[in-house]
């Protein structure tokens, strides 16, 4: 049993509350977002109710990720964006605020889109291989 819960995603996908709409099929909801960071900022949203992006199925993570390119594509043409983000927050930490599996294409203009610190650390040897151990061993097949 999960222990998702309904969001204002759900009641968009269902038609219960407009929103723009520039994509659908059968696993992917796509649409511009009302709080844009620049002009053409797009939700990508499976269709399929999870919060995180790792509770996805294979199929539904497929789905987005036939999807992601073309409305990539589209995005960059219809606004003349020379660059782009796509970002995915995983988590309330991370910054995800709405509880539904959701990718923002966030066209990239010099003064408006994404915008981001990186504050890269070192990684050495033996800690890596630590990291690459843990890591293999926790991958499992769906």
């Amino acid at each position: 049993m999960s222990d998702y819960q309904e969001t204002i995603f759900d009641r968009i996908i269902a038609g219960e509350i407009p929103c723009h709409k520039v994509y659908e099929d059968e696993q992917v909801f796509a649409f511009l977002d009302i709080g844009p960071l620049s002009e053409g900022h797009t939700l990508v949203l499976p269709r399929e109710k999870k919060a995180f992006l790792h509770e996805l199925s294979e199929e539904a993570a497929a789905g987005l990720g036939r999807a992601l390119p073309k409305l990539c594509r589209a995005v960059k043409e219809a606004t003349g964006a020379e660059a782009y983000n796509v970002l995915v927050n995983s988590g309330e930490s991370a910054g995800q605020v709405v509880m539904h599996v959701h990718l923002h294409i966030i066209p990239k203009f010099p003064d408006t889109g994404f915008k981001m610190g990186w504050n890269a650390g070192k990684l050495d040897d033996e800690r890596a291989e630590r990291l690459v151990g843990r890591i293999r061993s926790n991958i499992t097949e769906s």
